[in-house]
């Protein structure tokens, strides 16, 4: 599965952007949340870090890691459960807390800097998991090295997202923006509100792992919080900051709406084959049978994973595994989580449904397009 190694090892930060959807993230994390029918987030840097010959990553923990843990495992489905390497969990690192994990990306790192100065390979790529991408590492490490930056961000062209609408607070640190000239940093702009299509940063950067580990060492006896605030924007003229473009189709959660709305761009074939051209992306396997469609069942337009029994009639929709929909029953516009039950003659609409749950006979429940529903997991309607 792996490509020949390359001379890097990777840092996920699992945590970082809970607080845009404190919805989906009472029992678990930003990477464990479940994403186009039958992964989680971090499925897909895992499997694009695993796809271009990346075979040792940390992942640091905060908090709400159980879900994660148990769908990690040992890291076998990636390939990455081997005794030199592998995957590795680190458990919360608060007890060195000196901020809020917001940005709090200088924190982590501190507590890793004995591993960090262990480890033989040259350069260190770190990510953030509220981004699905097909991500080619190859391309950024090769650009890195090429221009002998100190450290590169990734990043694409887009809009500003209307979640991220009047998010104005630089402390919050939700999303940084750049300034280029070719595709050197000229600045770092933090929730900057403007119109347009803008250097968006994908919270994925490399670094020269023996730069990273000073500067992390002296920023944290400073007090530093933020990476990026704290370190890179004051010492732009100091260090060789760097971008790299990433071209590919990016699926960025900014809040429960924008989780809806990616879910269903799916739907698209050509958002699909963009999202799983690439890099393999693998995910936890789970032996279920195949999707039955019983009776007078109808589905249009839908991405269904196996497991699931239709009986009733579901249109454009994303359900995920074990899904049950009974007799009479109408879905439109909704994502469905593991195992949600839809009772007879229920008819739902722009809905999202979290594992578990349990939706009775002949409810209706219907939100809009601009304001999805959200169901917490386990509820019974």
């Amino acid at each position: 599965m792996i490509n020949a190694n390359a001379d890097a090892m990777g840092i996920i930060f699992p945590n970082n952007y809970d607080k845009f959807v404190p919805e989906l993230v009472s029992e678990r994390l930003m990477a464990s949340i479940p994403f186009a029918s039958r992964y989680r987030m971090i499925d897909f840097l895992l499997s694009s870090m695993v796809g271009c010959g990346i075979d040792k990553i940390e992942v640091l923990v905060r908090e709400n890691y159980h879900s994660l843990v148990d769908h990690l495992g040992g890291g076998r489905e990636w390939d990455l459960s081997r005794k030199n390497g592998g995957l590795s969990i680190f458990p919360p690192f608060a007890q060195k807390s000196i901020g809020s994990m917001g940005g709090g990306r200088v924190e982590a790192l501190a507590n890793i800097l004995p591993v960090l100065k262990k480890q033989k390979e040259k350069y260190v790529i770190m990510a953030d998991t509220n981004i699905a991408a097909n991500f080619d590492f190859n391309a950024l490490i090769a650009q890195h090295v090429k221009t002998d930056a100190d450290i590169t961000f990734a990043y694409t062209k887009e809009e500003l997202p209307q979640e991220l609408t009047g998010a104005k607070d630089a402390s919050k640190g939700l999303y940084y923006t750049l300034k280029l000239d070719g595709d050197k940093v000229e600045d770092i702009y933090i929730n900057k509100q403007e119109q347009g299509v803008q250097n968006f940063s994908m919270n994925i950067y490399i670094a020269n792992r023996e730069w990273l580990i000073d500067t992390i060492n002296a920023a944290f006896m400073r007090g530093a919080i933020s990476l990026e605030r704290d370190i890179l924007i004051p010492h732009l003229d100091t260090y060789k900051v760097m971008a790299y473009e990433h071209k590919g189709y990016v699926a960025r959660i900014t809040g429960l709406k924008s989780y809806f709305d990616e879910n269903m761009k799916l739907l698209d074939d050509k958002n699909l084959e963009e999202l799983f051209t690439g890099n393999p992306i693998y995910t936890k396997i789970r032996d279920d049978n195949p999707t039955r469609y019983i009776g007078n069942a109808k589905a249009s337009n839908v991405m269904v994973a196996d497991g699931c029994v239709i009986e009733g009639e579901v249109e454009n929709s994303i359900l995920f595994r074990g899904v049950k929909i009974a007799k009479g029953a109408k879905v439109k516009n909704c994502v469905l989580m593991q195992d949600t039950i839809v009772g007879e003659g229920t008819k739902l609409e722009y809905i999202i449904s979290d594992k578990n749950v349990k939706i009775t006979d002949g409810k209706e429940l219907k939100g809009d397009e601009a304001f999805p529903v959200f169901v917490a997991k386990g509820q019974v309607v």
